[in-house]
């Protein structure tokens, strides 16, 4: 059997509120518990936390049509489903007489697929408890073999595993509910890539220029401020690159603290508060939460709720906020940056008024509408490449390796965990471990340093070097590497 994705507008009453949620659709019908699973946890699941549901449950309903007959029990099933999601589904010889032909998948995708399997079937138990039917019989034929292997679930606590935490903490709840999975190598934090802080200045002012106006006198007619604007947000500010689209006018005004400087505040795209200009039909100003305000005044969702695939979407990580009203400020690093932002985005809001947008965003195309997540990446990208840089993950060059580049700055300044912590909006202390981690040259930097002090102290801990002549290498050593006062193999640059 092979199902499809579509995405449904569900309405669950009069309100004309509808909610967009994706749908497995089989050759029998929609797959009606997942739905209600979704549903009912729609202020849990993450979109992209859906969307990885959505697959694993279509993946589990596949394997069962196409091997259900093969199996007498769901713990066999299912650990044999874990098992062909590590190997993949096709023999030596190319072959696959299941008609699956799944590549293998890696122990991080299969942990992540088993993980959201164990919720859905944990709630599916649960249902069958409070309704105790045989469901199954009055069910399309992918729900009957849902329910059934939920059923099994609940009554052997043998069919899928706890997953939240590794495989160890999860034999601890109870070995007859674990299904094993290969554990992940351990891998140390690799250092972050960042984008080169000594081609910035060329990156703003020569990268982000608008062209046929590179000899305008007029700062705002031959930058693209807009593009400047968001690149220091990140750079200097330590944004994600999604944060800046959810960001109105109303959030950026002068710093009472710090004369000369932008105070910016993000706030969360939903329940951050509202600006003061909307108004009731008394004409009186009304409190309420983002959502509120764009649905009532301007007829507008908040862009997380706009599909992936929408220009208007922008994604929304779980930051640590500031403030009861549900924002975060943006920190600068360097100060002066702040001050840069301020007089560049006085030239930049002049222009914006002259586009008369319909709408509170800050950052809006030529046109006025929102700007989106795409166009800025491929306009930071031709920036890039104007310097004469390549604009690569690896390299630190995509938008993400200014905010990697922020962290990095703050962390070479010896700050304390706690002010990275507060800076990044990380929840965990745990979170920025990636920027304190030491990069193979800073460590062998140090290490030569610690060396070099061992030495002057003669504490016995430097090791000198063995002497090479007495292990027989004078008779094989014509180049004469180990011999010799001073052994080129040992010489210090």
């Amino acid at each position: 059997m092979t199902h499809t994705v579509v995405h449904y507008k569900v309405a669950r009453d009069n309100t004309g509120i509808h909610e967009e949620i994706p749908v497995i659709l089989t050759e029998f019908g929609p797959l009606h518990p997942l739905i209600r699973y979704i549903l009912n946890h729609r202020h849990m699941l993450s979109k992209s936390n859906t969307t990885k549901l959505v697959q694993a449950v279509g993946l589990l309903v596949d394997y069962m049509e196409a091997n259900h007959q093969a199996f007498d029990n769901p713990d066999d099933l299912f650990n044999t489903f874990v098992q062909r999601l590590y190997s993949g589904t096709v023999g030596v010889d190319g072959v696959d007489p299941s008609g699956l032909y799944w590549d293998a998948r890696s122990a991080p995708v299969v942990r992540i697929l088993v993980y959201h399997l164990s919720k859905f079937s944990d709630w599916m138990a649960q249902e069958h408890v409070v309704k105790p039917l045989n469901p199954w019989r009055q069910a399309t034929r992918a729900e009957e073999q849902l329910a059934w292997a939920a059923w099994q679930h609940k009554k052997s606590r043998s069919f899928l595993g706890h997953t939240l935490n590794v495989d160890v903490a999860a034999l601890k709840v109870s070995q007859a509910r674990s299904v094993l999975l290969k554990r992940n190598p351990v891998i140390d934090h690799e250092p972050v890539k960042f984008f080169p802080a000594e081609r910035m200045v060329d990156l703003l002012f020569k990268g982000f220029i608008v062209p046929g106006k590179q000899k305008s006198p007029r700062i705002e007619e031959r930058l693209n401020l807009r593009d400047i604007l968001i690149t220091m947000l990140m750079h200097y500010g330590g944004l994600r690159v999604s944060e800046p689209s959810h960001i109105f006018v109303h959030d950026v005004i002068p710093d009472d603290t710090a004369p000369g400087e932008a105070l910016v505040k993000v706030y969360h795209p939903s329940h951050g508060q509202a600006p003061g200009d909307l108004r009731d039909a008394k004409g009186k100003p009304v409190a309420c939460d983002r959502a509120t305000y764009l649905r009532n005044k301007h007829g507008l969702l908040p862009r997380t709720d706009y599909k992936s695939s929408h220009t208007l979407h922008a994604g929304w990580k779980g930051n640590a906020l500031d403030s009861k009203q549900h924002f975060m400020h943006v920190h600068w690093a360097p100060r002066w940056a702040g001050e840069l932002f301020w007089k560049l985005w006085v030239f930049y809001m002049a222009q914006r008024d002259q586009l008369n947008p319909d709408h509170p965003y800050a950052f809006v195309t030529r046109e006025g509408k929102p700007y989106s997540i795409d166009a800025f990446e491929d306009a930071h990208a031709k920036a890039v490449k104007r310097i004469g840089l390549v604009p690569a993950k690896a390299l630190g060059t995509t938008p993400h390796g200014h905010r990697h580049a922020y962290g990095q700055r703050l962390s070479d300044l010896g700050l304390d965990a706690i002010f990275l912590k507060k800076a990044l909006h990380h929840k965990s202390l745990e979170s920025q471990a990636v920027y304190i981690e030491p990069d193979r040259v800073k460590l062998n930097r140090a290490i030569d340093a610690a060396m070099a002090r061992s030495e002057k102290s003669n504490d016995g801990a430097a090791l000198p070097p063995p002497d090479f002549l007495a292990y027989g290498f004078k008779d094989v050593d014509p180049l004469g590497l180990f011999s010799g006062p001073n052994p080129r193999l040992l010489r210090r640059n």
